[in-house]
């Protein structure tokens, strides 16, 4: 039996892989798209929710929403989905030690966009169906290069013998959406306080102009205590937490947790196979850039694909090491930022703790060292 032959077959619908089966379809590639059996609502093409409010919400930088919009799909999302961050205001655990950055002094139009993950997944799939190359699809298929972007998860990946090195660092995130008595201003706001980050990002759904998004990382004890609390507990948590800075909050969703880890692929790629995304890498999410690196690595290899000598087959090894050899150093220097970042404020030590507040507040007066910290976020 013959099986239906397409140029490539890209593993994982969510983000991710749905990008990557658009951008390789705008270049005349027949794609097949392969669901990840793992996820619940992995259903691209179908529009329909999940059947949890999915909490999630990424910061997107400047690179990703050209990206998007190359592909039709970040001006078909609904106003509400998508809310872009003017002003970043971080704290330390010292009074007075904070770092603020500006769109206006970066001289860009804003610093990020906080983006709803469920509604930009459905607008992918949305898009999907308009894709005249694209065939959705749970059958084994043919094709000369397999892309993975199943995840930090991925059996294909594991099934290659690929290793993948995991620092799990003993730490839960806590995401939930919030609404506050005071508008966001469409500032995001940060507090660095060994051995938490708490990070509340600007969002307008269900509350415009009023709601927050949340991501709360911090040990495993520490995270299951604050999971197990009724809701009128943990917002005054919440409240301890940031001090009423951002207004009275209150929950307006569930609340989920996941473990945080920093892993590695000990191979971005071989004959006929590549991996994108957390497939490839991931990052701790107090820099925010987790999405961002994965939808770099579809630019990246779109534009290696798009740029290939005529000659030259989808699944050379040789084509897809330029690829690697691209996203590698980025990945890694983003990956080294976040790790660096987690591990100077991870410790308690008075004179560790000294250090890194000084440090903040030094930086906050070094006009050039935020903008290439700013350069360095916006084109990861």
């Amino acid at each position: 039996m013959t099986l239906p032959a397409f140029d490539v077959l890209v593993r994982g619908s969510g983000i991710v892989g749905q990008s990557l089966a658009l951008s390789l379809s705008r270049l005349g590639l027949q794609v097949a798209l392969r669901p990840d059996p793992q996820r619940a609502d992995a259903s691209p093409g179908d529009g329909r929710a999940p059947a949890n409010r999915d909490v999630r919400a990424y910061a997107l930088n400047a690179a990703s929403v050209a990206l998007l919009r190359g592909l039709k799909v970040w001006d078909a999302l609904p106003a509400h989905a998508a809310t872009p961050v003017h002003d970043m205001h971080i704290e330390g655990d010292a009074p007075g030690a904070a770092l603020d950055f500006s769109a206006w002094q970066q001289r860009v139009g804003e610093l990020a966009w906080i983006v709803d993950a469920a509604v930009l997944e459905r607008e992918l799939a949305s898009a999907l169906k308009f894709a005249p190359h694209v065939s959705v699809t749970t059958s084994e298929v043919s094709a000369p290069l397999v892309a993975l972007c199943e995840g930090k998860a991925s059996a294909s990946r594991d099934a290659l013998g690929v290793s993948f090195e995991r620092n799990d660092y003993g730490h839960r995130a806590i995401a939930a959406r919030l609404t506050t008595t005071r508008a966001h201003q469409n500032i995001a706001r940060q507090w660095f306080r060994s051995p938490d980050v708490l990070a509340l990002l600007p969002f307008d759904t269900p509350q415009a102009g009023a709601s927050y998004a949340l991501v709360w990382s911090m040990p495993n004890d520490r995270a299951d205590g604050l999971q197990a609390m009724a809701d009128a507990a943990f917002e005054q948590a919440l409240m301890q937490a940031t001090a009423g800075a951002a207004g009275e909050l209150r929950l307006a969703s569930t609340r989920v947790t996941w473990p945080l880890m920093r892993a590695q692929a000990s191979a971005w790629c071989g004959p006929g196979w590549v991996l994108l995304g957390d497939a490839a890498h991931v990052v701790h999410p107090l820099a925010g850039q987790g999405l961002n690196l994965g939808l770099a690595d579809v630019t990246a290899l779109a534009k290696v694909i798009a740029e290939r000598e005529p000659w030259r087959e989808l699944g050379d090894e040789k084509l897809l090491r330029r690829y690697a050899r691209e996203r590698l150093a980025p990945t890694w220097a983003m990956g080294q930022l976040t790790e660096g970042l987690l591990q100077l404020f991870a410790h308690d030590l008075p004179l560790v703790r000294e250090l890194r507040n000084r440090g903040l507040t030094l930086v906050n007066h070094l006009t050039p060292v935020k903008r290439w910290l700013t350069d360095r976020a916006l084109d990861s």
